[in-house]
């Protein structure tokens, strides 16, 4: 039921220049421990242009880095104990001692910080205690990573302080070793899947430690080779709005549990190793209804499987596009990709899909959640000089159907952790 609620000025998201970013972190740092850190390191939140719930299923995704940053203020220490404070959680300190860490002993946001470190050293690197000071601009709770922005800015502090020499420098909003980041960002991928508990593919923290300034990052999460492809929006007259609907959303919960689960089986009766294998044989696709119908829940497998599948080709179409310089092309794949979440793979829910008609509604090319739903962000293609005007209908929009206040940013591709 619509209310007649007057419509609200639009609330904006900026991020911080890496200069207040990292002195918000030193201090926090210093006013805690009373000491000075040995350095601050930090690392982007995403949003995913096109390619959702595809990493799992061994299929192709294009995120960007946001401008958006967490920082990390870190000091090695000569023990195996860890002391983290966060700005965001009025906890205070917590302590943990590595010694004791191992899957289900740490919760909250520690087990994501402490997940990494763990996952170093169950992969043989010599990494020790260290004290750590947390502040960060990227949204919790929006749908655009801050997950995995928290573990990528500890992998890069550890690595650095404990000379794990993995990550490379950053030259020019580009990593240096991609390989060892590519090995970093699957050792984020098991803190996060072991330690904390959430069931995600490897996009999000690809994403963060991988991507490129100016450029999207075709992620193959097969095998986890990347291409970046120029994006560029300025250049050709248009902006990406980041809607934030503050919707309650989380990973770590038993919808996006049965999503994968559902992927998993279908795999298993299809006899595949992932969907991707479905998605590159023409004769697997026309057999998978036949295959899937008859099972007690063969709807809504086949349904999965189809936005899978035709995610995987939306992928490889906007990329075409982008290459091809139809950028404003890309519109219409993204409004697909909206509809094929929403009704194929059910991950949608009333903000995101309120978020994504009313930025059409007031000229958007094109609009789609973004991340893995149930809550979270959306993102629209919008003209450059039509930002606010989009942004004001979108809250508008809000006000009408009595729905929380969105939040907003635009983004821009930015450079990876460092």
């Amino acid at each position: 039921m619509t209310t007649d609620a007057p419509a609200l000025q639009p609330t904006w998201t900026p991020a911080w220049d890496r200069a207040e970013g990292e002195e918000r972190a030193r201090a926090l740092f210093t006013a805690t421990f009373d000491a000075r850190p040995d350095g601050v390191w930090s690392a982007p939140g995403r949003v995913n242009l096109i390619g959702e719930h595809t990493d799992y299923n061994g299929g192709l995704a294009l995120p960007i880095a946001l401008p958006h940053r967490t920082y990390a203020a870190v000091a090695r220490r000569d023990d195996d104990l860890v002391r983290l404070v966060s700005a965001q959680e009025p906890s205070g300190v917590r302590e943990v001692r590595l010694a004791d860490v191992a899957p289900g002993t740490v919760d909250g946001w520690a087990a994501y910080v402490v997940g990494v470190a763990w996952a170093l050293r169950e992969a043989g690197h010599a990494v020790g205690g260290f004290d750590l000071a947390i502040d960060s601009c990227v949204p919790f709770g929006a749908g655009l990573s801050s997950s995995a922005a928290l573990e990528a800015a500890v992998a890069v502090a550890l690595d650095a302080v404990y000379a794990v020499g993995l990550a490379g420098a950053v030259v020019d909003g580009a990593a240096d070793d991609d390989a060892g980041r590519a090995t970093l960002a699957g050792l984020c991928v098991r803190a996060e899947n072991e330690m904390a508990g959430a069931p995600t593919g490897g996009m999000d923290q690809a994403a963060s430690l991988r991507a490129r300034g100016g450029h999207a990052l075709l992620l193959d999460c097969r095998d986890g080779a990347v291409r970046h492809v120029p994006f560029d929006l300025t250049g050709h007259g248009l902006a990406l709005l980041v809607v934030d609907t503050r919707a309650p959303h989380s990973h770590v919960d038993g919808e996006y549990a049965q999503r994968r689960a559902a992927c998993d089986r279908a795999a298993d009766l299809l006899g595949v190793p992932d969907l991707r294998e479905v998605a590159q044989d023409a004769d697997r696709r026309a057999q998978a209804e036949a295959v899937l119908t008859p099972e007690a829940d063969g709807d809504v497998l086949v349904r999965r499987v189809r936005h899978v599948v035709t995610e995987i080709d939306r992928v490889t179409e906007f990329v075409t596009r982008l290459e091809d310089g139809d950028v404003h092309g890309v519109g219409p794949v993204m409004d697909a990709s909206h509809a094929s979440l929403r009704d194929d793979y059910e991950v949608s829910c009333r903000e995101l899909d309120v978020a994504v008609d009313a930025a059409r509604a007031a000229g958007a090319l094109g609009a789609r959640m973004t991340g893995g739903g149930f809550g979270g962000s959306a993102i629209a293609l919008v003209p450059a000089d039509a930002v606010a005007h989009v942004a004001e209908a979108v809250a508008a929009a809000f006000a009408r159907e009595g729905l929380r206040a969105p939040a907003f940013a635009e983004a821009v591709a930015a450079p990876p952790a460092g």
